[in-house]
């Protein structure tokens, strides 16, 4: 039996439609592809839609630390986009909560006005090394990952760090 070819889109609730359509338009540089009262339909690429919102007036809001989806992410084609999606977001005053390694992959996780997680990432390395990885005794010890600090990276990035320094994977702190 076939798996399916790609990921499509996320539809998300919320009581306040303008408030989450500007976020993830602001965050994902996206633009609507079609908008009324009710839903929205946004896009950052070709798809039609990636990421949908349907405005859901009078409902409770959800608690938080509830069963449900955890986070959504969305992979960056450089670390050079990478950051520069984080200085933007930061310069608008959007800033993540937390901000890590993964070994794969190298995050800042933000949370929307509803508290949706969202992850921004770069990958590390390639498909096959990254399974290599999790496979891993490594992996296998800390498959979270390791606290990292972006402003830090930021500015060994704007230095001249190399790629392959900022994205390798850091040594755990000395405990």
């Amino acid at each position: 039996m076939p798996s399916p070819d790609k990921f499509a889109h996320v539809v998300l609730r919320t009581t306040q439609l303008e408030t989450m359509v500007d976020w993830w338009t602001t965050v994902l540089e996206a633009n609507v592809r079609f908008g009324n009262d009710f839903i929205a339909f946004m896009s950052y690429d070709e798809e039609h839609h990636r990421i949908a919102i349907i405005n859901m007036a009078g409902m409770p809001a959800a608690e938080p630390g509830r069963v449900g989806v955890d986070h959504i992410a969305y992979t960056y084609a450089s670390v050079d986009d990478l950051f520069e999606n984080y200085q933007r977001l930061k310069d608008l005053g959007i800033e993540p909560y937390w901000t890590i390694h993964h070994g794969a992959t190298l995050s800042s996780y933000y949370r929307d006005p509803d508290g949706n997680q969202v992850e921004l990432q770069v990958d590390t390395m390639s498909l096959a090394e990254a399974d290599t990885f999790m496979r891993s005794p490594v992996f296998a010890a800390n498959p979270i990952g390791i606290d990292v600090d972006f402003d830090q990276l930021v500015q060994l990035h704007a230095a001249g760090e190399p790629e392959e320094s900022l994205l390798a994977y850091p040594a755990p702190a000395a405990t």
